[in-house]
């Protein structure tokens, strides 16, 4: 797919051109971008092509380079055995770097505190620094999106695993269009994000960083950020393309022992949709080895099934440093010279975030005879292409113009807060109402009593992700705070019930063994009529934190010692509820029928205070499910939900019941709903026939609410085994109190695809279990549908997407 950029990019004034841009057949926007980039490769010389590839962060130098004190690269990025990779591409003046022009230039407003101002004037700088070339080719900007645009004051949406757990792709794709917007207006040409790694261990610290781990959802929801993103004319850029979410012993940058079979059926499927029906710009590569192959150097992955399998045509851009870790860091290269044109040949248009692979070795190397002058060609096409899609290769084109004449003063403006209220509000899911939820205050002369305890309580950083500005970048400058007014937990609370008397206990850190608060939260406990512990994590970047990058999980037990203050409080005969604010999801067997009521927030951002007290109150009619299963037990989990019988049953062969506290999908509500009346539209299919699925589904409570409709598929006998069921299809259905409506879903047999024993994908004759509920372990209605005729290929142009439609029906 083409990524386009909005019109809008390329209407450039011509009024200031100089009499050689007019004769320069680049720049006229009139001629076809494909014949404009040929003129232009046609004109640069070889170090000029190989600069377009390269990329230069100017907020990362090495040594005294004007930063604030405390900046340290190494504690932002982990890689302390990596100084002579940040000597080689961290300590070049910019002037040096884009001599023969620039690629990209990184993270200009994510590095360090900047008002829209400043980092408009700084981005305006560099800009022209690197259009002082020759040629005076713009660098495309690009920052970092995952949890909003990763700048000071930014508006703070909630994490990844948060999106996944509102089932609602189109609120994605409006949240994904507004951080757009916003990093348009300053001058941001591409954003890195949405990650799409499916998740295969909860203990992996970027947990928090994807979607869930289903590879529908995954795909569903990340495609929608793709397109809301990409409305707004900012590139999208998958990652981590593939694997890094299954390494062994969930460790970051840990190998990924994993078989193509599981690759293709399970982690591939959300890029090739975002490919193809989102239309991605572009890919960035895992840290990860797949088998041995790291994903940097493995042209199967980057061309063979990204390009000529699904006709990708944006760019590839690298990992942050993984060219030279091909050699650090994988041994499959000798050095940086050799690691670049092992990325090359593979694949990889762009090196990130500074040029050491494809820098003047890079050069040496085409001039040598080493590597062939077509593969820089192939990679500056790619990229000049987008630069001309974006408008940067028109006449007239400034770095004063690319910030809009009306620019943005304030980046968490009242239309940002209420998308982030609404994202909070619809991914809190209730586990458990238990005795408590939702809290109403009796009728007594004497005030109600809540007490509110535990390190999440009274910390507005433990709502946020590690890639948001506050826990990535600000931890550097305690002086300036959050740089958002971000209410607490706590803050929630005391409004959600003014006349309540609210008191409130730390009682411990999120990690650590420091049981010194224990005494003042008990005491708060026995003192109240309600009990209210917030528990969970605290993000960071490489062991800084509980959760993110860098911060993965021995096993699935809350942090440090909130597991015993969580007894200390039951201990008391207090009724306890119990919210976890976390960015996976931890193992709560020992709660289960112990506590007057459970809730889990999946880092629900800078509105995640008021979401959940409302949650609490009532006032907001929860309607989160769980993007991730939540354990039973801490070690021995099952991984995820999508297990084959072996993995799925508690048969007796083994003492380890792989049985979820709560199943994928779930999610309570303080209504009710039935889904019943099962119809399938046909006993039987061609392999390449089309079949629909229709329920009805009720709201049989007295509150309006909103339930998720789910479809698994299963294929009880196939060539090789399968999942005991998988989600084919999903649509959210607002419903009031007493209505009903028909959810329709059009399943096409592609659907049943997978990779058979020699790894080409097939839909297989054979009986097909039917199967529609509200979560993986809630499928009320169960039916079969055989498909017949021959074995049938399945290939890049096979349907992707279920579609649903939902009618309206008497109750």
């Amino acid at each position: 797919m083409l990524y386009k950029a909005p019109e809008s990019f390329g209407n450039r004034s011509e009024e200031t051109l100089t009499t050689e841009q007019v004769t320069q057949p680049w720049r006229d926007p009139a001629l076809p971008v494909a014949d404009r980039v040929e003129a232009l490769l046609a004109e640069m010389t070889l170090e000029e092509k190989v600069a377009q590839l390269g990329s230069r962060w100017v907020g990362n130098d090495m040594g005294d380079s004007g930063q604030e004190p405390g900046y340290d690269p190494e504690e932002q990025h982990n890689v302390a055995p990596m100084q002579d990779v940040f000597a080689a591409g961290g300590s070049i003046p910019l002037e040096e770097s884009a001599k023969h022009g620039l690629g990209h230039l990184t993270r200009v407003y994510g590095s360090v505190p900047l008002t829209p101002a400043e980092g408009a004037a700084e981005l305006i700088r560099q800009q022209r620094v690197v259009m002082a070339s020759r040629l005076g080719i713009p660098a495309l900007v690009h920052e970092e999106c995952l949890t909003g645009f990763t700048a000071f004051g930014a508006t703070v949406y909630p994490a990844a695993l948060a999106w996944g757990a509102t089932f609602d792709p189109e609120l994605i794709e409006r949240m994904s269009a507004a951080i757009g917007r916003d990093m348009a207006a300053l001058g941001v040409h591409q954003g890195l994000s949405p990650v799409l790694d499916v998740v295969r261990d909860y203990r992996w610290g970027r947990v928090e960083e994807t979607i869930g781990e289903d590879p529908y959802l995954v795909a569903m929801v990340g495609s929608a950020y793709v397109r809301g993103l990409q409305s707004s004319g900012v590139i999208a850029t998958l990652k981590h393309f593939a694997g890094y979410s299954a390494s062994r012993g969930a460790r970051n940058h840990g190998p990924v022992p994993m078989g193509r079979r599981e690759l293709i059926d399970l982690i591939l499927p959300p890029f090739e949709t975002a490919v193809q029906i989102g239309g991605a710009g572009s890919v960035m590569n895992s840290y990860s080895d797949v088998d041995g192959v790291p994903a940097g150097a493995d042209p199967w992955l980057l061309t063979e099934v990204l390009r000529d399998e699904w006709g990708f045509t944006g760019t590839v851009v690298s990992d942050y440093w993984a060219i030279p870790f091909l050699a650090t860091m994988h041994g499959v290269a000798t050095g940086n010279a050799d690691a670049g044109a092992q990325a090359l040949a593979a694949g990889i248009d762009v090196e990130l975030p500074d040029t050491i692979g494809y820098g003047a070795e890079l050069v040496a190397k085409v001039r040598g005879g080493e590597v062939p002058e077509e593969l820089v060609d192939r990679a500056a096409r790619r990229l000049l292409t987008q630069k001309a899609q974006l408008g940067l290769l028109d006449p007239g084109w400034t770095p004063e113009e690319s910030v809009l004449a009306a620019p943005v003063t304030d980046l968490n403006g009242p239309a940002n807060q209420g998308l982030a209220t609404e994202l909070a509000e619809r991914s809190v899911v209730l586990l458990d109402a238990g005795s408590a939820l939702p809290v109403t205050a009796p009728s007594e002369t004497r005030p109600f009593r809540i007490a509110a305890i535990g390190p999440c309580a009274d910390d507005a950083r433990t709502f946020l992700g590690c890639y948001a500005f506050p826990n990535h970048v600000l931890p550097r400058y305690p002086q300036l705070g959050l740089g958002l007014d971000i209410p607490t937990a706590l803050d929630g609370l005391r409004a959600e019930f003014p006349a309540t008397e609210i008191t409130h206990a730390r009682g411990c850190e999120v990690s650590g063994d420091d049981r010194g608060g224990f005494g003042e939260a008990v005491e708060a406990a026995r003192g109240a009529d309600l009990a209210v512990a917030f528990v969970g994590d605290l993000a960071g970047l490489f062991g800084k934190g509980t959760s993110g990058e860098g911060c993965d999980a021995e096993d699935l037990r809350l942090p440090g010692v909130q597991p015993e203050l969580l007894e200390e409080l039951l201990a008391t005969g207090t009724p306890l509820v119990v919210v976890v604010v976390s960015g996976r999801p931890y193992a709560l067997g020992d709660l289960d029928g112990r506590v007057a009521g459970l809730v889990q927030a999946f880092m629900p951002g800078q509105a995640g205070g008021h979401a959940i007290a409302g949650v609490l109150s009532g006032r907001i009619q929860p309607t989160g499910k769980l993007p991730v299963q939540i354990p039973r037990h801490p070690g021995g989990q099952p991984g995820t939900y999508l297990q084959p019988i072996l993995g799925a049953t508690h048969s007796g062969v083994s003492n380890l019941d792989p049985t979820p506290l709560y199943p994928f999908g779930y999610g309570g509500s303080y209504t009710s709903f039935a889904v019943d009346e099962l119809r399938v539209s046909a006993d039987s299919v061609p392999t390449d026939g089309e079949f629909t699925v229709s329920v009805r589904v009720r709201n049989t409570g007295e509150r309006d609410g909103a339930e998720v409709v789910q479809l698994y598929l299963a294929d009880p006998v196939a060539q090789v085994t399968r999942p005991v069921r998988q989600l084919s299809g999903f649509h959210r259905v607002e419903l009031a109190a007493g209505a009903g409506a028909q959810v329709t879903f059009h399943v096409h047999t592609d659907r049943t695809a997978f990779a058979g024993r020699d790894l080409r994908r097939v839909v297989e004759p054979g009986d097909l279990r039917i199967l529609v509920g509200t979560s993986a372990g809630d499928l009320p209605c169960e039916a079969t549908v055989r498909l017949t005729g021959p074995v049938r290929p399945a290939g890049a142009d096979r349907r992707l997407v279920t579609p649903a439609e939902v009618r309206p029906i008497e109750s």
